[in-house]
């Protein structure tokens, strides 16, 4: 069998159908854009927007937030397309067996474990620190060293320094959500709405209470002209602005890995990816104008930029509510790329590229549990013993590299099967997917030399285990060797 096999989308339909992998369709519109917002609004909102503004673009932030919008829009233009055409778990691994064939499907399958797996380890551990720092704050204090990896140093109570042994409260964090996962899409997504309540109103506050407090003067120049250095302001500066910010709007592709759990995917997936991806954009656009308009932009490149816009207000008190609302959206990040996680590889494993424990469905939750237990396990040493640093951007480039499969995938979709029922339309196709592939490789490549040399050798790992085990278990090729390999 080649190794650019393609899975026909009457067999993925078929398939996705079975009584004994079938799971549960609970969710609506609403909690699809609450799934998305849940995985985008994190502390990127709370920390590039500062740092943009103080290195790159200023007050004129706000455009970058647009240029970088647009960018991610594309690819969710390309995601709702397939969403609504396969409502099937596996997000761009499965558009990609549809499309570009078994191979590609693989190595974008294993790709996606950078960006769910690898993604909800750095957010445990970011989630860690912000619960150490609140705690801190009521004068609780945790074990110094029970609170980073053996890769950090720590300081101990009598101000001497340590190495740390394991990250415990990261270590809880996944498992509280691994097992919430268990219970069941419906019950999580419940969650997650709440948690979402709670992190949109402590954004909506800021942006509420700050508002009246702007000094105008902090919007001249609006647009800081350039240096003389690429990317230190003017237009250079908006665009490397862009490709930095970018990263606060991770997360909305993991709607699609509950496409096979959706009441009407055909009409509600591109309602949550497109709807969740407007309400973080506009919510970007105001929060960005307040900051820079309470903050002069210089002064914006620190570690916790609102702290320091909130001290230009009455509102002190606004500090400890604004760090738990970012442990809320920390959480949130962390139940949506874990249930994305266990998705794809439930939709690998029905396709015997992976064990067949990925995709067995608990009796009464009607969950991929084992899968969720797994990866807990997985994920739970890379919380308790890696550094932020060595995990932190290759969520990043995992992203980009799916965003540009996924694009290339609707404009070969296009060309081999143009008759294909689709309940959402791409508009503009090629064009839409060439700039979505344009924009997405630029950012990649933006990324720098040591992200890109950590992607090929981790996709090398998954070549081993392909060839090894995927392709002589698959159930395409052995379909086609049975058949007499047509």
């Amino acid at each position: 069998m080649s190794l650019f096999a393609t899975k026909s989308i009457t067999r993925i339909m078929k398939e996705s159908e079975s009584g004994a992998h079938q799971l549960k369709r609970t969710l609506g519109p609403g909690q699809l854009v609450a799934l998305g917002i849940g995985a985008i609004i994190g502390s990127g909102l709370f920390s590039l927007t500062g740092v943009t503004a103080a290195q790159n673009s200023g007050p004129a932030v706000t455009i970058s937030m647009i240029i970088a919008a647009i960018g991610c829009a594309f690819a969710g233009l390309c995601y709702s397309e397939f969403s609504s055409m396969i409502p099937v778990s596996g997000s761009a691994y499965t558009y990609a067996y549809a499309t570009l064939g078994e191979w590609i499907a693989w190595i974008i399958g294993w790709d996606l474990v950078i960006e769910y797996g690898i993604g909800s380890a750095t957010v445990s551990i970011s989630w860690s620190a912000y619960v150490v720092s609140l705690l801190h704050s009521f004068h609780i204090n945790l074990p110094a060293q029970w609170i980073a990896g053996p890769f950090e140093q720590v300081l101990l109570p009598d101000g001497t320094s340590a190495q740390g042994y394991a990250n415990i409260p990261a270590i809880i964090v996944v498992l509280l959500v691994s097992v919430l996962l268990v219970f069941g899409i419906k019950e999580s997504a419940r969650t997650n709405a709440a948690i979402v309540v709670i992190k949109l109103a402590v954004v909506v506050v800021f942006i509420g209470m700050g508002w009246q407090y702007i000094n105008p003067s902090n919007y001249t120049p609006y647009l800081p002209p350039n240096t003389g250095e690429f990317g230190a302001f003017g237009i250079s500066g908006v665009m490397m602005g862009a490709g930095t910010i970018f990263f606060a709007y991770i997360g909305f592709d993991a709607v699609s890995t509950a496409a096979q759990e959706c009441k009407n995917p055909q009409r509600d997936m591109p309602i949550g990816m497109i709807g969740s991806l407007a309400v973080c954009t506009v919510l970007y656009l105001l929060f960005g104008h307040v900051l820079t308009g309470l903050v002069p932009y210089q002064q914006l490149g620190v570690a916790a930029p609102v702290a320091l816009a909130i001290g230009k207000t009455p509102y002190v008190w606004l500090n400890n509510l604004v760090v738990f609302g970012i442990i809320c959206g920390f959480t949130s990040v962390i139940l949506v790329m874990l249930m994305g996680q266990s998705r794809v590889f439930y939709s690998m494993s029905r396709d015997g590229l992976i064990p067949k424990v990925f995709s067995d469905i608990h009796p009464k939750f009607q969950t991929p549990w084992r899968s969720n237990i797994l990866f807990f396990f997985i994920v739970a040493p890379f919380s308790a013993f890696l550094p932020l640093s060595i995990v932190g951007r290759m969520t990043s480039i995992g992203t980009l590299f799916a965003f540009v499969i996924v694009c290339a995938g609707v404009w070969v979709m296009r060309v081999k099967n143009p008759l294909q029922p689709r309940p959402f339309k791409t508009p503009w196709v090629p064009l839409v997917p060439i700039l979505g592939m344009a924009v997405n490789l630029a950012l990649m490549y933006s990324l720098g030399r040591s992200n890109w040399i950590r992607l090929i050798v981790w996709l090398i790992i998954g070549q081993g285990i392909y060839f090894a085990y995927g392709r002589r278990h698959s159930y395409l090729r052995r379909s086609a060797e049975e058949s007499g390999g047509e």
